[in-house]
């Protein structure tokens, strides 16, 4: 495993970092949830991300049971707040100082931790002054509660913003997660010129395009069983834009690509979001262990020039590039 500094920061990340996002509490049993992070332990993973609205808080819940035990400073642990959790009332969303102080103790809770080393506001809140929110965030910084601040799908502007007020309170704020992957591009023509500029990294997510860019949905073809393309619960939603046959064409055009670098689809479709040098990890889930060992084969990979433009070639005109849909829900979700 090869590991990279977190934006202008002296914490370095594993480039592989597990999150839990539509698995643990929800899709797999939580026995299966901590193999999975077993595995990703034994695969030299030391970073994980999760988030309080996962499955209702009960992801935080299976990977703080999944770690207890491991040494806590070899870790580096992530979570986030701004999704509505718990009864979903009026203060159970947003990035409010309420919502913030209550989710970052119940995270805390959940995960069997006394700190987190990145809080990450999930979304950026319209309905609450930026001033609030950071004013919130620089409190459990220095309360000890986390180390780091980062945020998620916040645009150039917000980035700026955001970054300015923490700078102005004394507090780090060095990264954003975005989705990120061949077919979703929409960071590189303004968030990530703003967080090279701003000492901000990027934890991408959705590297393998909800698992498109493995190869496994063939054009004209029924979707595997069990497939996230087939799951009602929410996942066929997330994935459903990457469906069509044009794309599903051009992706089985990258494997000889792929075979080239002795990679699986997947594997370098995780190797070419690292190519960037703002992307400091890239996050990856499981359903099963062994997928864990093979997503790490992409870490330190290194696809030449020559390598980009043929992927480029391929696929690259089918990619969404739009800054414009970098963006955050204009109102609270409930």
């Amino acid at each position: 495993m090869d590991f990279r500094y977190l934006g202008n920061s002296g914490l370095k990340v594993s480039e592989i970092t597990y999150g839990n996002w539509l698995t643990h509490g929800s899709q797999v049993e939580n026995d299966v949830a901590t193999k999975c992070v077993h595995a990703a332990l034994d695969a030299g993973i030391t970073t994980f991300d999760t988030a309080d609205v996962y499955a209702n808080t009960v992801a935080e819940q299976v990977l703080g049971d999944a770690l207890e035990g491991q040494r806590r400073e070899s870790l580096e642990i992530f979570t986030k707040v701004y999704m509505p959790t718990g009864p979903k009332g009026p203060n159970d969303t947003g990035l409010s100082r309420k919502h913030i102080m209550e989710s970052i103790n119940g995270s805390l809770k959940r995960l069997g931790t006394e700190y987190v080393d990145l809080y990450q506001a999930h979304r950026y809140d319209f309905e609450t002054p930026l001033e609030e929110t950071m004013q919130a965030f620089a409190d459990v910084v220095r309360s000890g509660k986390a180390l780091y601040i980062g945020v998620s799908e916040w645009n150039a502007e917000q980035l700026r913003a955001g970054h300015a007020l923490a700078k102005d309170l004394g507090i780090q704020l060095i990264s954003n997660q975005p989705q990120y992957n061949m077919l979703w591009r929409i960071i590189e023509p303004e968030v990530i010129p703003a967080s090279e500029e701003l000492g901000i990294s990027q934890i991408v997510w959705s590297p393998i395009a909800q698992g498109v860019l493995t190869g496994k949905y063939l054009p004209g073809e029924a979707f595997p069983e069990g497939s996230r393309a087939t799951d009602e619960a929410g996942g066929a939603r997330t994935i459903e834009k990457y469906l069509t046959d044009e794309i599903l064409a051009a992706v089985q055009q990258l494997k000889p690509i792929a075979d080239d670098h002795d990679l699986t689809l997947a594997q370098l479709a995780i190797a070419w979001v690292l190519q960037n040098e703002n992307v400091a990890s890239a996050l990856v889930g499981a359903s099963r262990p062994e997928q864990i060992a093979s997503n790490v084969a992409a870490a330190g990979v290194t696809l030449d020039q020559e390598a980009r433009q043929a992927i480029d070639s391929i696929i690259g005109h089918l990619a969404q590039n739009d800054p414009q849909l970098t963006k955050s829900p204009s109102t609270r979700l409930t």
